[in-house]
C-alpha cells in the first residue's frame, strides 16, 4: 500500500515539475516576443516565478495561476520591470513598467493564445 502512495506522490511531483517548466518556457517566449515587438531588450533572457496560486479559467476549471517577473531595458543603461501572468499555459496578462517610448512603439498588453 505504501508503495502506491509513494508512486502517486512521485508522479504528482513529476507532473508539477514538467508543467512548471513548460509554463516557464512559454513565459520566456512571450517575454522575448513582447520585448522584440516593442524594441526593448529582455535582460538576462529569463523570467522568474513571483507567485503561484489557483485560479479558474474561462470554462470554470481549476488551473495554476503563475506570475513571472522579468527585467527589460529601453535604453540599454537601465532596468525596468515587466510581468507575465499565466493561467495554466495560457497567457492572460502582461505588464510593462513605464518607459520612454519611441515614435514607432505601439504598446499592447493582453492575452496571447
Amino acid at each position: 500500500m505504501i508503495e502506491w502512495v509513494l508512486l502517486c506522490a512521485g508522479a504528482a511531483i513529476a507532473w508539477f515539475w514538467y508543467a512548471t517548466m513548460a509554463a516557464r518556457e512559454r513565459a520566456v517566449s512571450v517575454g522575448r516576443d513582447l520585448c522584440g515587438r516593442e524594441g526593448l531588450q529582455l535582460l538576462d533572457d529569463t523570467v522568474a516565478l513571483r507567485s503561484l496560486s489557483f485560479g479558474r479559467d474561462a470554462m470554470g476549471r481549476l488551473a495554476l495561476r503563475r506570475r513571472y517577473g522579468f527585467e527589460f531595458s529601453d535604453t540599454g543603461n537601465n532596468r525596468r520591470d515587466g510581468e507575465i501572468e499565466m493561467l495554466g499555459l495560457r497567457v492572460v496578462d502582461t505588464r510593462l513598467a513605464p518607459y520612454r517610448e519611441s515614435p514607432t512603439s505601439s504598446v499592447t498588453h493582453g492575452p496571447w493564445g
